[in-house]
């Protein structure tokens, strides 16, 4: 296996650019994160049974960091719904928990084709702007926990903060889209810790991890991508005001769709 130190430069721009296109377009940083991890722990020799759930393990990881500063941003502008987030959060906790339950269960190979289908799918939807027509209110608590335990599960299956599920979800349930989206980064964090943690103490017995591992979550990624993510996340939201975001997001869908299409036939 390769140094750490030469590919601490990989994290490094990784997070950065990571964070300018969460700043930028509002797209959740797994969908760049894990492909991008797993094609580096391939090139450092990381063992192929273990590359996938190693990358989503610690693209949960440096959500965890990344969602605190967006969480405290928009509670200051007063765009959080937090009786929202109280009735989804024990759901997305066990969802989160199941997920990482779940993927410790299944191949890299199948982990790797699961996420290609849903990067993929997320590239049509941002490509086409579809959006869901609200035409019902929050449900009750039950319904909430139903939604947040299905958040939960497939963002922690695939490695990322949920936003492109919980988004949809709420402004089909008439909220604001504003609103929306500060409510979706606060479900972000209780998402990313059960899945870290989940993905964490499951690899605790895995064999073939690299050094510096906490299970399948990896320190030296997880430094170097939370650090500059979260410096470069602030200049992509000020670019986005000055910038064709409508157009870089169709642009951006095409990037996901050869990613997704790399990964799923590659």
């Amino acid at each position: 296996m390769e140094p750490i130190l030469p590919t601490l430069l990989f994290y490094l721009l990784l997070g950065a650019f990571a964070g300018v296109m969460a700043g930028l377009l509002g797209v959740g940083g797994g969908l760049i994160i894990v492909p991008a991890l797993a094609w580096i722990f391939q090139r450092q020799g990381i063992a192929e049974s273990a590359i996938m759930h190693l990358a989503i393990g610690t693209s949960l990881a440096t959500i965890i960091l990344t969602s605190i500063s967006s969480v405290r941003a928009h509670h200051q502008r007063g765009a959080v719904l937090w009786p929202a987030v109280g009735r989804l959060t024990p759901g997305i906790i066990v969802g989160a928990w199941l997920g990482a339950a779940v993927a410790d269960l299944l191949s890299s190979f199948t982990l790797q084709k699961i996420f290609a289908v849903f990067v993929l799918a997320m590239s049509v939807q941002m490509g086409l702007g579809a959006k869901p027509a609200p035409h019902r209110e929050l449900p009750k608590t039950g319904g909430m926990l139903a939604a947040g335990g299905i958040i939960g599960a497939v963002s922690a299956i695939v490695g990322i903060g949920g936003g492109s599920l919980t988004v949809p979800f709420l402004t089909w349930c008439n909220v604001q889209i504003r609103q929306a989206v500060a409510t979706s980064a606060a479900c972000g964090l209780p998402i990313a810790v059960a899945g870290a943690l989940g993905f964490a103490i499951a690899g605790l017995n895995a064999t073939a991890l690299p050094a510096w591992s906490l299970g399948y979550v990896y320190g030296p990624a997880l430094v170097g991508i939370a650090l500059t993510s979260m410096l470069f996340a602030p200049l992509g939201a000020k670019l986005a005001h000055s910038l064709p975001t409508e157009t870089l997001k169709k642009i951006f869908a095409v990037f996901l769709a050869g990613v997704g299409a790399k990964m799923l036939w590659g």
